[in-house]
């Protein structure tokens, strides 16, 4: 009987686990990409425009609110893969995870010096259109900048994975952030290898960033 009771016990517990994980999974689809996009958007001018701390400069501070509202909305996996490009094939797993971890930290620095840099900026958002069942889409932005200066359109391409929808690409004023670095990169292994790129990518992340002029 007991044993009965445990087995009930189990199963009920994998069907809780089960529905929690299909309940996880439910929620991320059902925020489309446009949406996304707005919303974490909007969150983190908001707070920018608000936070003392942000305002005063602190650098730990703005990366801390990329980290934390950006950075889990883009694929840093494939967008490692896609800047590295055929060389990616013959990479080490452990080049691999290094590259991607290394790229990331490069991508939330520039990002978080972009936003502190403007923080008087306004975002407008086309009207976005995809069809059902659509694994990618691309959502389309315009930045407004004070003073005048003339918009800048920015794209965000996008793919849906299974914990929502993420970035996989950023283009702006129609250039690619993929195949800009990948030039980049391509250089640099030519020069020095993987383990070549690996250490550029290094010492660009231990370099105190320069300030970006408003």
């Amino acid at each position: 009987m007991r044993t009965k009771s445990r087995y009930v016990q189990t199963l009920f517990c994998l069907l809780v686990a089960a529905v929690a994980v299909m309940a996880v999974e439910v929620r991320a689809q059902t925020v489309a990409p446009d949406a996304l996009v707005k919303k974490t958007s909007e969150e983190v001018l908001n707070i920018i425009r608000s936070d003392k701390e942000i305002r005063a400069g602190n650098t730990t501070r703005i990366t801390q609110l990329i980290e934390e509202k950006v950075a889990p909305h883009f694929d840093f996996n494939r967008m490692t893969r896609l800047a590295v490009g055929r060389p990616w094939r013959d990479a080490k797993p452990e080049q691999r995870q290094a590259l991607t971890g290394e790229f990331r930290t490069l991508l939330v620095r520039s990002y978080s010096a972009a936003f502190t840099a403007y923080t008087g900026i306004a975002m407008e958002y086309r009207p976005h259109r995809m069809s059902a069942g659509d694994a990618e889409t691309v959502v389309q932005t315009l930045i407004k900048l004070p003073g005048g200066a003339q918009p800048v359109t920015v794209d965000y391409d996008m793919e849906s994975t299974p914990d929502g929808w993420k970035v996989y690409d950023v283009r702006v004023a129609g250039a690619s952030l993929i195949i800009n670095y990948r030039n980049l990169f391509a250089q640099e292994i030519q020069n020095g290898g993987l383990d070549g790129l690996l250490k550029s990518l290094v010492e660009k992340n231990k370099a105190k960033p320069a300030p970006v002029k408003q």
